[in-house]
């Protein structure tokens, strides 16, 4: 397997004030450097410069070889040790952007490593280049008379010392790993729960209807009603939930309110938790839709960015919405069980995120209408996927 190293670094003149990053990309085993990206952002802080600078630099790293295995190396010891896992990302402007660069590339062909400034002066002087042009009013594109595989201060280590790097790096995620968050070490506090209700059926449901939030916004049928009921008894006989945080649409909104009204709650709507918008393919069966749009259906089965025909919402944009709707959520109810009533994608999206799983994983997972599932986020920033599809409240 091919090794890539992506060396990166971001910076802002203030902080945050003008700010911008660079990033290389370097054949591991030749030294050379294969592409290069830069960018001035904006008003920014030195972190978030940093994160961009990141995803940047694996981007690149995925055009040059989505098969490669790769080895950041950055200055950066806070996005170093929070992407290794071993630090906890409390900013919420940067836990989006850890989420997305970790969808990039599988963890498990990623490795990271610090490295000092002066060994990472590639990055910095294309960081620099951007900031500079930010200042002149431009954006930085290459000087015309240079190639990446031309710059003379693009060097790596040999081919050993980055197989060492990668050595160590992954010996110590095995370390960090046999003590996962999700054990009950009493340091790590009480965790926020969050256990995840599928609204109950509608009419669409049974008929296996692409039903999103860009639909018809059907209500609940009266098995969707009943079914919401059984889940509110569930609930309140294991008696552990604090609040409880609502979709928008009608179904999930309707199923909220069942259950609010066994444990005397008020529920909350937060439009983060909406169902994927399915576009032109709203209200149709998956064979009509492989019927009228079979090239459409195809990538989209293929890749989590492609969107649905029409202009619906990708699962790369699902998957961003609700990364930064779990940390809004986190922030705000720490240390609580909150249930949170919302669809089959996000729940799917809430699982799959926590297990650091790949997006093609969504098509493997079943979740019934008015399903439970449950997800326990620690201090360490770990997650713990306790539960998935319960339907035991139903029968």
């Amino acid at each position: 397997m091919r090794e890539l190293i992506v060396e990166a670094d971001g910076g802002s003149r203030g902080n945050p004030g003008p700010a911008g990053y660079g990033s290389v990309v370097i054949d591991a085993t030749t030294g050379e450097a294969l592409a290069e990206a830069a960018e001035y952002i904006g008003v920014a802080t030195n972190n978030v410069a940093e994160y961009r600078g990141l995803l940047a630099g694996l981007t690149a790293a995925r055009t040059v070889d989505a098969t490669a295995t790769v080895h950041v190396r950055m200055d950066s010891k806070l996005v170093v040790e929070q992407m290794s896992g071993r630090w906890q990302i409390k900013h919420p402007a940067m836990r989006p952007l850890a989420a997305e660069a970790a969808r990039i590339f599988p963890p498990d062909r990623v490795t990271y490593e610090w490295i000092p400034r002066e060994r990472n002066k590639h990055a910095d002087r294309l960081a620099n280049e951007a900031m500079d042009a930010g200042a002149r009013g431009e954006q930085w594109t290459p000087p015309p008379d240079r190639t990446a595989s031309a710059v003379p201060d693009c060097t790596a280590s040999d081919a050993a010392d980055v197989r060492a790097a990668r050595q160590v790096a992954r010996s110590t995620a095995a370390r960090d790993a046999a003590a996962p968050g999700w054990s009950s070490a009493p340091d790590l506090g009480t965790p926020a729960t969050f256990v995840l209700l599928r609204h109950g059926e509608t009419p669409l449901t049974p008929q296996k209807r692409f039903s999103g939030s860009g639909g018809s916004d059907p209500a609940l049928s009266e098995i969707g009603r009943e079914q919401a009921e059984r889940a509110g008894a569930a609930l309140s006989r294991r008696g552990t939930i604090e609040a409880i945080v609502a979709s928008p649409l009608t179904r999930t909104r309707e199923t909220a309110a069942a259950v609010a009204a066994r444990l005397g709650l008020d529920v909350t709507v937060d439009d983060g938790l909406r169902e994927t918008d399915f576009g032109a393919w709203e209200g149709l069966t998956f064979a009509e839709v492989r019927d009228r749009y079979p090239d459409d259906l195809n990538t989209w089965l293929a890749d989590s960015e492609a969107e649905p025909t029409g202009g619906g919402e990708s699962f790369t944009a699902t998957a961003d919405r609700i990364a930064e709707t779990r940390d809004r959520l986190l922030a705000a109810y720490a240390g609580r069980t909150v249930l949170l009533v919302t669809h089959v994608t996000p729940i799917k999206t809430f699982v799959r995120l926590a297990l650091g799983a790949p997006p093609e994983s969504l098509f493997r997972m079943e979740l019934s209408a008015a399903s439970l599932s449950a997800v326990a986020y620690y201090g360490d920033g770990n997650a713990s996927v306790r539960l998935v599809n319960d339907t035991s409240h139903l029968r």
